[in-house]
C-alpha cells in the first residue's frame, strides 16, 4: 500500500527570475508503507528538495504529493494534519533544541497536538528509552548534552509525535562509528517497532547498504530509480557516472571474484561478505 506518491512533481526556484532554477522535475514515485527507504544522489541532485515537498514545507510548481491517496495541497486546513503525519528531521537538528530540560523538548511536538499530559509523558519515556537517552538526562538542559545525546533527543522530539513517515536528512552527520552505527539500529528498530515509513537520507552507501530495503535515487532533479537496495546497487556503472559509489566491502569482494573466487555477486554489507567468506571456506556459520 502506498503512503506516498508523486504525479509530475516539479519544483522551480525563482521562477521568472535570471536565477531560475529547476531543482524536481518531474517526478513520479511511489513509496510503499512500512519501509526503511535509503534516498541517495550527488549534492545539488534534488533529493534534499524532494524531501521538504512531503511535508508540505514546499509547495510544487506543478504536479501533486499525495498521503495515503490525498493530494496534500488540496485543503489548506489539513496541512497543519500533514506535518504531524510526516515528521522532517534537518541535519544536525540539534541546532534546533530550545526548552529548558530534556524532556520538554521531546514533549513540544506532542503538545502540540493537543495530547493528554499522561499521553505526552508515555511518548516522551517511550522514545527516549528507544533512542538511548536515560530518565536522569531527560531533567537536564539539552544544552549539557554530549553532541550525540543532543542529537538523539532533537530526533526524539519528532519520533514522539509518532509521525506515519519519518523522513531523516543525514542524521549520522559529525559523528563517529560508533555512534553512527548506534544511532542507525536504533531508527531501524523504531521503524520496526512502529511499522512506520522512514526515508534516510545519505551520503554513505555502506550506511544505506545495510540498514535499508529500497533505495531512491536522484541526479540532476530527476527520479533516477527507485528499487531494492541490492537492484539499486548491482547498476554500479551508472552510480559511478552520476558521482556516486557501490559500498567499499563490494569493491573488495569484486576484486576477489576478478581473482578467481567464487563469491555472489550481490554483496554489499560486511555481514554479507563474512557468510559468502565462510560458506567459500566450507565453514558455513559456524565461524564468527
Amino acid at each position: 500500500m502506498a503512503i506516498l506518491k508523486t504525479e509530475g512533481l516539479t519544483y522551480t526556484y525563482s521562477a521568472g527570475t535570471p536565477f531560475e532554477k529547476t531543482a524536481v522535475d518531474h517526478v513520479d514515485l511511489t513509496i510503499e508503507d512500512h519501509t526503511m527507504v535509503g534516498v541517495i544522489g550527488h549534492t545539488g541532485s534534488g533529493k534534499s528538495t524532494l524531501m521538504q515537498h512531503f511535508n508540505g514545507l514546499l509547495k510544487p510548481t506543478s504536479g501533486r504529493i499525495l498521503l495515503d491517496g490525498q493530494d496534500i495541497w488540496a485543503d489548506k486546513a489539513r496541512m497543519r494534519e500533514v506535518r504531524f503525519a510526516v515528521g522532517l528531521v534537518f541535519q544536525y537538528p540539534e541546532y534546533q533544541l530550545f526548552e529548558e530540560t530534556v524532556y520538554k523538548d521531546i514533549a513540544f511536538g506532542p503538545r502540540n497536538m493537543g495530547l493528554p499530559e499522561d499521553e505526552i509523558r508515555s511518548r516522551v519515556l517511550e522514545t527516549a528509552d528507544a533512542l538511548g537517552l536515560s530518565r536522569e538526562l531527560l531533567e537536564r538542559s539539552p544544552f549539557a548534552l554530549s553532541g550525540g545525546q543532543k542529537r538523539r533527543a532533537a530526533i526524539a522530539g519528532v519520533m514522539a509525535m509518532r509521525p506515519r513517515v519519518l523522513i531523516l536528512d543525514e542524521p549520522c552527520a559529525g559523528l563517529d562509528p560508533k555512534g553512527r552505527d548506534l544511532m542507525l539500529r536504533q531508527i531501524r528498530d523504531y521503524q520496526r517497532s512502529t511499522q512506520s515509513t522512514v526515508l534516510l537520507v545519505s551520503h554513505s552507501m555502506e550506511d544505506v547498504a545495510e540498514f535499508t530495503e529500497k533505495l531512491l535515487v536522484m541526479s540532476k532533479g530527476r527520479l533516477f530509480t527507485y528499487d531494492d537496495t541490492a537492484a539499486v546497487f548491482r547498476q554500479a556503472d551508472a552510480l559511478r557516472e552520476m558521482g556516486l559509489r557501490v559500498p567499499q566491502i563490494a569493491s573488495v569482494m569484486g576484486q576477489l571474484r576478478a581473482r578467481g573466487f567464487a563469491l555472489p555477486q550481490d554483496i554489499y554489507t560486511v555481514e554479507q561478505a563474512r557468510r559468502a567468506m565462510l560458506t567459500l571456506l566450507g565453514k558455513g556459520d559456524a565461524a564468527c
